[in-house]
């Protein structure tokens, strides 16, 4: 089952730089416009490895890649970056509101940072819930192999109801990073490096399967370069690359958030309301609500329609529909699914109203012709009144149900899930080179 390992982290010294000015979002949650305030906020900005700009002058040897490899070296060169000294896992604990809700309740979610054991799929250790592209796969490739460094944490989930490791690794002390991002979400780090603590996370996570949350393509990313270091080299087992890091968070926790995106569909010529929801009516039943811009007493009546079974919210130019499953839908293309995916308030949108109410085809949808995701309900309202067709507006996936579709070896529909917040890269850096050295000399 789950191996974990404590390693010597790359850290950003907070004598040199301020953490809060060279830390980032994971790269595929990188505006071009985060892209360029990271750029302006520190020389050492993590972007600058992770999500390099190309120049006209880029070619094989000269380039992105390379530019994030020189980075790296002489960031720990000039003491930007020092690796701690003991092998160590790391507390991390995030604490925030959830976005566009003015109740300003605080939720705090804690996990842990460590070196997980690469394990392929058919191991039945790692499960994943979504597909993944081979494009992002091939990006972040080749900046592994040109840095041979993990920069961002993979978001794993395991399952502890007693919450057995968060009670292990509970701190008293003040943590050694705090920063908060720009999401006003607060960003807090504890370095573990007692042996008799790390051996007893071990042991505790030992019996666990995991699913990845978020970290798809670089987990595969991983596993590809594990299998080109394997023809290289007869070394397993240990080596560095056999890992990679990763941030493990407990399933069962109040702290996990699972937030819905919506889908704003535009561009659509023959799109006409009437006769979509016609069509729709063959699925649903479809109640006309009272609506007049504001969207919470909408999503209050989503919420509570979902609770007995699967409801969706549809917003036009002048209206609003609270849709609401019909216990008989019959339909081949949901007959073709397995029980747990028919159950998924997304397969319904995706196969009864995008596909055969709108006319939408599957290479459509996972291409985003005439379709958007969006996290915030207000904003997916508001692309509507600028002009788009229509705005559906769901309830989030249900953690039970990640869990039971990625322990039977399915996969959601793309933009099934929206783990809130984002863990931070560059709190903690894998080093596969440091990783293989018996001592650290110049760390912390």
């Amino acid at each position: 089952m789950a191996q974990i390992f404590p390693f010597r982290a790359l850290r950003y010294n907070p004598d040199k730089v301020s953490v809060a000015d060279v830390v980032t979002q994971p790269y595929d949650k990188i505006s071009p416009a985060m892209q360029e305030r990271y750029y302006g906020a520190s020389p050492y900005n993590l972007v600058r490895i992770i999500l390099g700009k190309s120049q006209p002058t880029d070619d094989a040897h000269h380039n992105i890649y390379s530019r994030a490899a020189a980075n790296l070296k002489n960031w720990r060169e000039v003491g930007v970056l020092a690796q701690d000294s003991a092998p160590s896992i790391y507390l991390y604990t995030q604490t925030f509101t959830l976005p566009g809700d003015p109740s300003s309740i605080q939720f705090e979610r804690r996990g842990f940072i460590a070196a997980g054991q690469l394990e392929d799929y058919d191991q039945k250790v790692v499960f994943r819930h979504e597909q993944t592209l081979s494009k992002p796969k091939a990006d972040r490739l080749n900046l592994l192999r040109a840095t041979r460094a993990h920069f961002g944490q993979i978001f794993m989930l395991y399952s502890d109801p007693a919450g057995q490791v968060d009670a292990i690794l509970a701190q008293q002390s003040p943590p050694e990073v705090a920063v908060t991002d720009e999401y006003g979400v607060i960003h807090r780090l504890w370095k573990v490096s007692d042996l008799a603590t790390i051996t007893q996370v071990q042991q505790a996570m030992s019996g666990k399967k995991l699913i990845i949350a978020d970290g798809h393509h670089r987990y595969e990313t991983a596993l590809n370069y594990r299998n080109e270091m394997r023809r290289q080299s007869e070394v397993t087992g240990d080596a560095p690359h056999e890992r990679v890091m990763m941030t493990f968070v407990n399933m069962d926790s109040t702290g996990l958030v699972v937030l819905p995106t919506h889908r704003v569909v535009f561009g659509l010529d023959d799109f006409e309301p009437g006769a979509t929801f016609t069509k729709i009516d063959n699925y649903f039943d479809v109640e006309t609500l009272e609506f007049a811009g504001d969207v919470k007493p909408a999503m209050d009546r989503l919420r509570d329609a979902g609770r007995h079974q699967t409801a969706l919210l549809a917003v036009t130019a002048d209206s609003a529909y609270l849709l609401r499953a019909r216990d008989n839908q019959r339909s081949d293309s949901l007959a073709s699914q397995s029980e747990q995916q028919r159950a998924l308030d997304v397969v319904q949108l995706h196969k009864l109203v995008l596909e055969e109410s709108l006319g939408m085809s599957e290479d459509d949808i996972r291409d985003q012709m005439h379709l958007k995701y969006v996290r915030e309900a207000q904003e997916a309202v508001d692309a509507v009144r600028r002009g788009a067709k229509v705005a559906f507006l769901m309830n989030p996936v249900r953690m039970e149900q990640v869990r039971d579709i990625a322990f039977s070896g399915e996969v959601l529909p793309q933009k099934s899930t929206d783990f809130f917040p984002k863990l931070l890269s560059g709190l903690t850096i894998y080093s596969l080179e440091e990783a293989a050295r018996p001592s650290a000399p110049g760390g912390r």
